[in-house]
């Protein structure tokens, strides 16, 4: 029942309140569903079929799944309520609308509670992007369990369906980061009858219909995209028997086992019921997954009456920040194939990819620059991976994705169909609507499915260049260890630094001086000290000096935190290294931003333990200098010569520094890069031939002298 998988926390800007004074137009709230007893009174509705209640604001805008489904249930002829971050401790909050004539639908929102509550550290955030003014503590942590608890002490036979990220990547026993501790499926825990999980369309205008024909929720075993629960397997045909709670609990090789199935069955064509077992007799039974939406079927979802903002109870508090991420962006597809093994979205929207039609997405920004506070920039046009546009090879649609065999991973498969042509051309189409003068691609690229193109012009690496980066195009290669670049499932280095070299040639030809800014992880899985080691000193022979880095984050039902939880690749059921002492994650963080004076003393015992003490000196070749370096500026680090600069001011070359952008090609209302880091100009993207070294001299790039190191 959610749009997709929120793999990023939106930002909540510290300017959304006057910015969303500024520029939003009134809307009526006869343009939303229902979220008091009074507006639905105002339309003559004395029982409600369906109540939705929701952990974020209500924003209907095609990018909040809850949106989606609630407008998709009207198209039905289904009268549908909006509740919205209800207080959990009163059940009068949860009491609107009185009881449903059909049931309630319960989701957490766009991310899972407890990604939206705490950060890896397990330190709670203080804002909410998904909340109105942005503001923190507007919904509980398992949320989707205790709405759903709220939900049924009040009422006590009303069915209860979930949906959203949060109920679908917890279907089944996983692990919980948070508590260190697995988890039973939500079902248990919830009290609710059937999970919606994945894409939910279909399933839950199927619920809807079943329901509204009479048939009782007990009923409802046979539709994919569900899970339901029960005391008796006497009626389900056609299942594999998974290792029982007891199993999974005692042994993490049984996890591992019962996720690698879990894994293995995603498939809609080729994938089989799953049954896991409890405690005295009770079954928790997953369907096959929905079959996703045809281009017909999905372009109709996309053309529902969204009010594309959100409900006007929230303007006094500024609105809701994670709109403006959106606003403006077009989704032009679903699905994945790039099957990167920290990422939920083969369990979430699987693996086959569909794409909107050109005429669907031109009519949907033709209505964008209809918009008031539209400035001429389409922010982005993509979806989990932007440049997919349709399935990997032509038999997925009919036969399902590989069972043992990745689209692409660590190597393309040969049968793998990479062709732009259809991206390219909707690219330029856009481009030239009137009332458009710039449109972005933000939502990133798999530059390994652009290097496996055949077309030798590299049209569409060119055009992308030419056209839709500002500034900085993000991608994300992760590492640069092969070792670990196998375990995330991702290409070796060598496809990443051809995708650079390629990318500077189309610069070159377009006489732009663009930059490639990498997405880093550290402490993933298979990642020991020297494979930290080796990110730091890519990172110091390109001249990149991140300002973020992003920790392993083990969320639910990824092949990643299976391995983080098991020490078990689920792939092969070998063992495989996982830093998880806070120390050492400290340490492979330190060492990617080992220019920071901060990080002086965790780089250096990094690097005594990894027994590369020849990083420890004068050289330039050397990450730390033998003496700690005196922190300046009252901020703890020292200033970064030569550094990009957040505020526009001068390097060391004489020419202005550009902030960077903090997702691909980001660019704000003005068409202009937002945060980040940027290389300076001419700095290679990949090491170069090690120059000769002066005796004594100390090292560039790190410390007091720290900063961007020039092109070689």
């Amino acid at each position: 029942m959610s749009k997709k998988t929120a793999s990023k926390r939106p930002k909540s800007p510290s300017s959304a309140k006057g910015a969303a004074r500024a520029s939003r137009e009134p809307v009526s709230a006869s343009a939303f569903l229902p979220t008091t007893r009074a507006e639905a009174d105002a339309r003559g509705w004395d029982q409600l079929d369906f109540v939705y209640v929701c952990g974020d604001a209500y924003v209907d805008h095609p990018s909040f799944g809850a949106a989606i489904i609630t407008r998709v249930l009207e198209s039905h002829g289904y009268k549908v309520g909006f509740i919205a971050q209800p207080d959990w401790n009163d059940s009068e909050s949860i009491a609107v609308f009185g009881e449903p004539r059909l049931g309630f639908l319960v989701s957490a929102g766009n991310m899972d509670s407890m990604v939206n509550h705490y950060t890896v550290n397990k330190k709670r955030r203080h804002d909410d992007a998904y909340t109105p003014g942005g503001r923190g503590g507007a919904r509980p942590n398992h949320a989707a369990v205790v709405y759903s608890n709220l939900i049924r002490r009040t009422f006590k036979k009303t069915p209860i369906i979930l949906g959203g990220i949060e109920a679908s990547l917890r279907r089944l026993a996983h692990y919980d980061y948070w508590s260190d501790s697995l988890k039973r499926s939500i079902l248990m825990d919830s009290g609710a009858d059937l999970i919606s999980y994945g894409m939910g369309e279909r399933s839950i205008v199927e619920i809807a219909d079943g329901l509204a024909a009479g048939l009782s929720v007990e009923d409802l075993t046979f539709i994919d995209g569900t899970v339901f629960r029960t005391r008796s397997l006497e009626h389900v045909v056609d299942y594999e028997m998974l290792p029982s709670w007891e199993e999974v609990s005692a042994s993490k090789r049984a996890f591992a086992t019962s996720f690698a199935t879990q894994y293995r069955e995603s498939d809609p064509i080729t994938g089989s019921r799953l049954v896991e077992a409890y405690p005295h007799g009770v079954y928790v039974v997953q369907n096959p997954p929905a079959a996703p939406l045809t281009q017909n079927e999905m372009d109709a979802v996309y053309r529902l009456p969204y009010a594309r903002t959100w409900h006007p109870s929230y303007d006094a508090a500024g609105g809701v920040p994670a709109l403006s991420e959106v606003k403006f962006s077009l989704t032009s597809c679903r699905g994945c194939f790039g099957e990167c093994a920290f990422c939920a979205l083969t369990f979430h929207q699987g693996r086959i990819v569909t794409g909107r039609s050109h005429e669907s997405l031109l009519e949907e920004a033709r209505a964008m620059t209809a918009e008031p506070d539209f400035k001429g920039y389409i922010h982005d046009v993509g979806g989990p991976t932007a440049n997919f546009r349709g399935p990997a090879c032509a038999k997925q649609r009919t036969r399902g994705a590989c069972v043992d065999r990745r689209c692409l991973g660590t190597k393309p498969c040969p049968a793998l169909k990479a062709d732009h042509r259809d991206y390219t051309g909707l690219l330029r189409k856009l481009r030239c609507l009137p009332g458009v003068k710039k449109v972005f691609v933000r939502s990133g690229i798999r530059f390994d499915y652009v290097m496996a193109d055949p077309d030798p012009d590299r049209t569409f690496l060119c055009e992308l260049t030419a056209h839709h980066v500002s500034g900085q195009l993000r991608v994300a290669p992760e590492h640069v260890s092969d070792a670990v670049l196998s375990a995330m499932g991702k290409p070796p280095r060598a496809v990443y630094d051809a995708f650079c070299e390629a990318f500077d040639e189309a610069n070159r030809a377009a006489g732009k001086n663009q930059f490639v800014v990498p997405y880093l992880m550290s402490s993933h899985p298979g990642s020991t000290l020297a494979e930290a080691v080796e990110l730091a000193e890519y990172v110091r022979d390109v001249g990149f000096n991140p300002e973020q880095v992003q920790d392993f984050y083990p969320t639910p039902s990824t092949i990643s935190t299976c391995m983080y939880y098991t020490g078990l690749d689920p792939r092969t059921m070998e063992p495989i290294y996982v830093p998880k002492s806070a120390r050492e994650k400290a340490m492979q963080r330190a060492l990617i931003q080992y220019r920071n004076p901060a990080n002086y003393d965790l780089v250096r015992e990094a690097l005594v333990r990894a027994g590369r003490q020849d990083l420890i000196g004068w050289d330039e070749q050397c990450l730390i200098r033998p003496i700690r370096p005196k922190k300046r500026d009252g901020e703890g680090e020292a200033p970064r010569r030569g550094a990009s600069g957040r505020n526009g001011k001068v390097s060391k070359s004489g020419k202005p520094s550009r902030p960077g952008a903090g997702r691909p090609g980001a660019a704000d209302k003005g068409g202009k890069p937002g945060k980040g880091s940027l290389p300076k100009a001419g700095s290679p993207r990949r090491p170069g031939p090690a120059r000769p070294e002066r005796a004594g001299k100390p090292p560039k790039a790190n410390g007091r002298k720290g900063g961007i190191r020039k092109g070689r």
